[in-house]
């Protein structure tokens, strides 16, 4: 087998790591909380990062009038699917097309993280900035406007007393391998194509 189709398909398989393993996740740190609450987030689910993290989360944000984590979303459906196709998708081409199929399903996969992403920000949005007109507790920036609790999509952000961490985890460290080496695999076979 050439370099090049070995690494497109190893580069796909990589892609089965996201069902093992989480994808994201959020971390809450706090005075009040010795060791730090959060979430991981699986294409198929959210999970608690310790026992009763997502409990005590939704406890905390119901007196800001923040809605519950989910325990189940439409993207929980959509997201398994995709994969196993892009997978499914991987592993035709890497059998049976030539190397120029490699960079359609990188730039395929780019889109589709990006989408991804894009809808991962509009529910972190939604959940930090929909809040309920009920809420027992209302705090508000200086302009008076309510405060939003939106986590960061990347990176660290301080909310209230809060320290809110969103960082990739195994998962994504899974895809983002995989998807180099597609790349890779691309230009390798164009190599070998010219030799």
């Amino acid at each position: 087998m050439k370099k090049s189709k070995l690494l497109m398909l190893i580069g796909t398989l990589l892609l089965l790591g996201l069902f093992v393993f989480p994808l994201w996740n959020i971390t809450l740190e706090a005075p009040q909380y010795p060791e730090p609450i959060g979430m991981d987030i699986y294409i198929t689910k959210i999970a608690d990062m310790n026992p009763h993290d997502i409990k005590n989360i939704n406890l905390m944000n119901h007196y800001v009038g923040m809605k519950d984590i989910p325990e189940h979303m439409i993207e929980f459906d959509i997201f398994p699917i995709v994969i196993g196709f892009m997978i499914v998708l991987g592993l035709l081409i890497a059998f049976k097309a030539n190397y120029k199929w490699y960079l359609f399903w990188f730039i395929l996969m780019t889109v589709l993280g990006i989408a991804g992403m894009y809808d991962f920000y509009l529910w972190e949005y939604d959940y930090g900035h929909n809040l309920s007109d009920k809420a027992a507790i209302k705090f508000t920036n200086a302009d008076g406007s309510p405060l939003a609790y939106q986590p960061p999509l990347f990176g660290t952000k301080t909310i209230l007393n809060f320290v809110a961490h969103s960082y990739p985890r195994t998962g994504a460290y899974f895809l983002f391998v995989g998807m180099v080496l597609t790349l890779v695999a691309f230009f390798i076979g164009k190599k070998e194509h010219q030799a």
